[in-house]
């Protein structure tokens, strides 16, 4: 084994532990997904594919909207375990750089980093976000926050602002609106947005389906 072999697997060791009470949208299973599809999109991109597999494994290390909102709390559990493991500077200002940058937040805050291994990570998390599991992570998060299904009185917020989109507490079918059908056109690279594409396509059935049924259609 690799000395960079060694590190991912304590890395996935790592990240295990520290999840294993998280919520079910953004636990250990979570992570591992966005690592495959991290992996997937890397086949067709030039990127250093030790800091995509250090960058998916630790984006969600400690999401802020678990931690009061606080954004500083991940990158700091990241840059301490990395720095246990005698990564390099340069390769854990990257990673912590990937996890800075990778959140949606709200879609209008412009990202302050670029690089080939955020583009093809950023990709992978987002396509999480879409297709079945997309549409089984934003239920389960919303009745982890006991919101509302559906309200067809409250009309969903677009281009809200990064703190609006944070302190949301709309029903979980407006964040399809607000979030997951924006996601296909903001995906970085070729491969992403061609399964962005077909997931994108599964969740417009799904609502479609979701109307007529909320409607009492046959």
């Amino acid at each position: 084994m690799t000395e960079k072999e060694l590190v991912i697997d304590n890395t996935i060791a790592f990240v295990k532990e520290t999840l294993i009470n998280a919520e079910g949208g953004h636990d250990w299973f979570h992570i591992h997904r966005v690592l495959n599809n991290a992996k997937l999109i890397s086949q067709t991109e030039d990127a250093d594919n030790f800091i995509v597999q250090l960058g998916a494994l630790l984006h969600d290390i400690a999401d802020s909207k678990f931690h009061n909102g606080d954004e500083t709390i991940g990158p700091k559990i990241a840059t301490e375990f990395l720095e246990s493991q005698h990564v390099s500077p340069d390769v854990i200002e990257h990673v912590v750089k990937i996890i800075q940058n990778i959140s949606f937040k709200g879609g209008n805050t412009e990202q302050q980093f670029h690089s080939a291994e955020l583009d093809i990570v950023q990709d992978a998390d987002r396509l999480d976000a879409l297709g079945a599991i997309g549409i089984a992570r934003t239920f389960n998060y919303g009745g982890f926050k006991n919101r509302a299904l559906y309200d067809p009185e409250i009309e969903p917020k677009l281009n809200i602002t990064k703190e609006e989109y944070k302190a949301s507490n709309t029903p979980t079918i407006n964040h399809f609106y607000e979030k997951l059908l924006l996601l296909k056109d903001r995906m970085n690279t070729e491969t992403g947005a061609k399964i962005a594409q077909k997931r994108h396509e599964f969740m417009e059935q799904f609502l479609n389906q979701f109307y007529a049924e909320w409607n009492g259609e046959a």
